[in-house]
């Protein structure tokens, strides 16, 4: 007899994963197909629900891009049958390409070419602007190969995260030209020298690292570095021998999340681990704030509004909700700062979000090509292609779904004007120029300013060894990403060491490989560029500190 999981369900939740705007209502299950068999792993079911999303587009000729929602599912047995109700919450394997249903003006795109998926990207489907509304769009869960049996009843979650697409196979620069004391580390092109930028084209990825040889990148000499690469302009280091095949040199296409992880995001991440996960993944295991010593904190601090509601004990979870305002009244569009770029994330932190979502850390080539684009580097630069930046001194609507900013022409935060990151995009409205939304060539907002953001970088063996792989939607019993090759994998603090495959223990615990790109809310310093004072690695980024958070990017199908 055919049963349909719909009929079975005690709940279906939403997902609400903002950034300007986003949302996924309605969501159901429909069209069950059980005709492989009972239990049969080729069994599935629809996931239909409706997005929508304020500010969006799609331009061409140039940048000849679009923004995009990245969706992906998470479900939890609750019983039906013979199922054994769970309380983890597991990520949905979608089909890639079979029996997607795309409305109106809309394009799904899978994520690979073997049939299965960790998630999908959603886009207008033609050049045009303002907000989508996609409804009853019909994503193919294949149930069975995640081993769920016909009968279960189950609980889902669709999520999604605003991206933006950046082409590949189009030339661009590293470097903006800035040399010696102030050059901190820059790249720059051989012959080195002022103005000397290196051109990535398809002929021109760099093979050499430093050295001085034609076609080489070289950096300064290591001027002004916290923590030097392991190349200079005298030094080199080959780059197709020490370097991964899969390293993502920015000339491929690609996805990066349009804002920073906001506060919201990454309470409604903490809300699907288990309780030695969320442990893990904040210091706020008794009921109180997010941020380093909670327990020891009343209100909030530097604008983090995240509070655990309910703490974790052991592997039953806690709740943790938004309530920047400390009314006791959680989640509110006005006041609780779910919005708010998230700070106080440590590398493991991020790294862990990145992997449950499906998405991978971003390169420091993918940084600079993102901020710059096709452009010629101007020296000194922000994100917005200027050497000249406004800060926000005050701010309207302070922790509200509408925060802005009250500074004539503000298009960055630093210098502890505001004692915190601001709400994702907040310089941004149908209206604005590149400049005064304070956004890159491509439409990716507060690469410059706001909160830290963490990059893998060429600058070191630990660096070079990233291959680039995506998230698997699943992090290790104790928290941890998991994935082969990432930054401080096993517990790899050493720069000097190559990352390697996950050895089943130690996952992402530590920091080897990743470090600090754009700046943060609290200083005009590092927001440059081209700045790499902090990009090949510094031990500040195994903590929690209140100016650190990040994206994610994934390689584009």
């Amino acid at each position: 007899m055919k049963k349909t999981l719909l009929t079975l369900f005690g709940l279906i939740m939403v997902g609400l994963s903002f950034g300007n705007n986003i949302l996924v209502s309605n969501v159901t299950l429909v069209g069950q197909n059980t005709s492989a068999g009972l239990n049969n792993s080729a069994n599935f079911t629809f996931v239909q629900f409706n997005l929508t999303w304020d500010n969006s587009w799609r331009v061409a000729p140039n940048p000849a891009n679009w923004d995009a929602a990245w969706i992906f599912v998470k479900y939890q047995i609750t019983g039906g049958g013979t199922c054994t109700p769970s309380a983890t919450w597991k990520h949905a394997t979608l089909s890639s390409a079979l029996g997607q249903t795309a409305p109106a003006g809309a394009t799904i795109d899978g994520t690979n070419g073997v049939g299965t998926a960790s998630g999908v990207f959603i886009y207008r489907n033609a050049v045009g602007s303002g907000s989508n509304n996609f409804p009853n769009v019909q994503l193919r869960w294949n149930y069975g190969l995640d081993g769920v049996l016909d009968a279960c009843s189950v609980t889902i979650k669709v999520f999604a995260i605003e991206m933006v697409y950046v082409p590949g196979s189009t030339n661009f620069y590293l470097g903006d030209g800035v040399i010696g004391a102030g050059g901190a580390g820059r790249f720059e092109a051989s012959p080195y020298g002022a103005g000397n930028q290196f051109l990535v084209n398809a002929a021109n990825v760099p093979s050499t690292l430093g050295g001085g040889g034609a076609g080489s990148l070289g950096n300064n000499n290591n001027a002004g570095q916290a923590t030097a690469d392991d190349f200079n302009t005298v030094t080199s280091v080959s780059f197709t021998a020490s370097l991964t095949a899969g390293y993502p040199n920015g000339y491929t296409k690609f996805y990066s999340m349009k804002y920073e992880i906001t506060q919201e995001q990454y309470a409604e991440f903490l809300n699907t681990l288990l309780g030695t996960q969320q442990s893990a993944r904040t210091p706020a295991t008794t009921v109180g704030w997010f941020h380093a010593n909670a327990g020891n904190i009343t209100t909030p601090q530097n604008r983090n509004g995240i509070k655990c509601k309910t703490a974790p004990s052991g592997p039953t979870a806690g709740e943790y909700v938004c309530d920047l305002n400390n009314n006791g009244v959680f989640n509110e569009v006005n006041g609780d700062g779910r919005y708010i770029a998230c700070n106080f994330l440590s590398a493991p932190d991020l790294l862990a979000y990145l992997d449950w979502s499906g998405l991978r850390p971003m390169s420091e080539f993918e940084f600079e090509k993102s901020c710059r684009g096709i452009m010629l580097p101007v020296i000194s630069e922000f994100a917005w292609g200027s050497a000249a930046a406004t800060a926000a001194v005050a701010i309207s609507n302070g922790g509200a779904d509408s925060e802005t900013s009250t500074t004539a022409n503000a298009n960055i935060v630093y210098n502890n004007q505001t004692s915190g990151p601001l709400r994702a995009g907040i310089f941004a409205t149908g209206s604005t120029t590149r400049i005064q939304a304070g956004a890159s060539y491509y439409g990716i907002m507060e690469l410059s300013g706001n909160v830290w953001e963490d990059v893998v970088s060429p600058g070191s063996v630990a660096g070079r060894s990233f291959t680039g792989l995506h998230g698997n939607g699943t992090l290790n019993a104790t928290g941890a990403a998991d994935v082969d090759f990432w930054p401080g994998i096993n517990n790899n603090g050493n720069p000097a060491t190559a990352n390697t495959a996950y050895g089943g223990v130690n996952g992402c615990i530590n920091y080897a490989g990743i470090g600090f790109a754009g700046g943060t809310w609290n200083t005009i310093q590092w927001s440059q560029v081209s700045d790499r004072q902090y990009v090949t690695g510094w031990n500040g980024l195994s903590g929690r500190d209140n100016r650190n958070g990040g994206r994610g990017v994934r390689t584009a199908p």
